[in-house]
């Protein structure tokens, strides 16, 4: 996609990720979901 703007031209490019930057993300995301589930289950036993 390129936008035109004062004659100057900027280009964004999709970023292709790896399956190991793929798997190394979904497992980030997992565990975050986990402590915020965990956070949510102590706040509710106050």
């Amino acid at each position: 996609m390129s936008i035109n703007l004062f004659s100057l031209t900027i280009t964004f490019k999709k970023r292709e990720i790896s399956l190991d930057e793929a798997v190394e993300q979904e497992r980030i995301d997992n565990l975050y979901e986990q402590h915020k589930n965990r956070q949510f289950s102590m706040y509710r036993m106050i």
